[in-house]
């Protein structure tokens, strides 16, 4: 009877040996990825500083304001004016949601004609 005891005893020990040595490396590897994906972390809000930064560099007043000089036969911008705007209250809402929508007779291309090859 002592020697089951002993030896369940000792295949214990090895058992748990066995299990600490596996949890060992597993948290090892889980510690490493860990690691990885700080770091990777890091990186990807470093290039979103680099292009918050670059977005803000682009969207400069006078920059934009350069452009629309330059581009303006092409895109045919104007200076907003406040009589552009209307009040909520000029909406007109449908009376249920079920209500259908006007027919379109006369659409509107917004697109703009395209250069077409010859």
């Amino acid at each position: 009877m002592r020697t089951l005891a002993y030896l369940l005893t000792f295949l214990a020990v090895i058992g748990s040996g066995f299990w600490a040595y596996t949890e060992n490396y597993a948290t090892q590897q889980t510690l490493k990825d860990v690691a990885r994906v700080n770091a990777e972390i890091a990186d990807l809000r470093e290039a979103l500083s680099i292009q918050r930064a670059e977005w803000a560099y682009l969207n400069r007043p006078d920059r934009l304001r350069e452009l629309s000089t330059i581009n303006f036969d092409r895109l045919g911008l104007l200076p907003m004016e406040p009589e552009q705007f209307g009040a909520t209250s000029q909406v007109s809402y449908p009376a249920s949601p079920a209500a259908a929508l006007p027919e379109i007779t006369e659409p509107v291309d917004v697109i703009g004609e395209q250069d077409q090859a010859p």
